[in-house]
């Protein structure tokens, strides 16, 4: 696990879009894996920026969303497929076509799951997956207690998750309480894991994420078993890190290719 320590949001997001800037200029086909939350926005904005700018090409990107609120149409401007639209897909030259986001409306779900697995198969799997990691340290939302090796799947969302997302909602009461989510085991299964925090919010649960031990109750904690997995903070999110002098070595004195 590389981690990289940032001064702030701005040139933490920078650091992000470079990562994937450089993954397009080797294979312009790659499959992305995109998240949501208020942390990816400043990674978008520099991905939209590079297109306009200097002609980032997504034409022939693949992208997989890692999860949607079940009961919400793409067109309420609270689902994460109007998220996505909003912030990213707009903007860029991506294939409506190669633009994969659960549909919270499906009417069975379970299906709905097994072609959503079957459809990363086809595209032959996420080569590079963009995580946030939430106030309980879920990834996705796979909520503590979620099994490791779980797949696509629905689930409940706990009552911090509820209370973290109701700022984006009129009131608590509108915040769903289900999800189809990508399972960690799918995760698990991408080529790399980019994993972004920022906020002294999240330095507590991002210590446990990566420095505690590999468990369930700490969903993200599963990117240790990962052969690799780039975290990028900002150093507010660092704050709590053992290591965190370490990290900065490592990085400041990676050899030049």
């Amino acid at each position: 696990m590389e981690v990289i320590i940032k001064a702030d949001y701005a040139e933490m997001s920078k650091e992000a879009a470079k990562i994937i800037a450089n993954l397009l200029y080797e294979k312009p086909n790659a499959v992305l894996g995109l998240a949501t939350g208020s942390t990816p926005i400043g990674l978008y904005k520099e991905l939209v920026r590079m297109h306009k700018e200097e002609g980032l090409d997504f034409s022939k990107v693949v992208t997989f969303n890692l999860d949607e609120y079940i009961g919400l149409p793409a067109t309420h401007d609270q689902s994460y497929n109007y998220f996505m639209n909003d912030n990213l897909f707009k903007y860029i030259n991506v294939n409506p076509e190669n633009v994969h986001v659960p549909n919270g409306m499906a009417r069975d779900v379970e299906k709905f799951c097994e072609w959503y697995e079957d459809e990363i198969d086809k595209a032959g799997g996420i080569d590079l997956q963009v995580l946030g990691i939430g106030g309980d340290g879920h990834i996705a939302f796979n909520e503590p207690g979620s099994s490791l090796a779980s797949r696509t799947r629905m689930k409940t969302l706990t009552e911090e998750t509820i209370v973290d997302n109701a700022r984006f909602f009129a009131n608590k009461d509108d915040v769903p309480r289900y999800a189809i989510t990508m399972g960690v085991g799918t995760i698990l299964e991408a080529g790399h894991c980019l994993m972004l925090a920022n906020g002294e919010k999240k330095a507590g649960t991002v210590k446990k994420a990566i420095e505690g031990p590999v468990t369930q109750m700490v969903t993200a904690s599963a990117l240790q078993l990962h052969p690799q997995v780039t975290v990028i903070l900002d150093e507010p999110a660092a704050s709590k890190l053992e290591l965190k002098d370490y990290y900065k070595w490592v990085y400041n004195n990676k050899p030049k290719c």
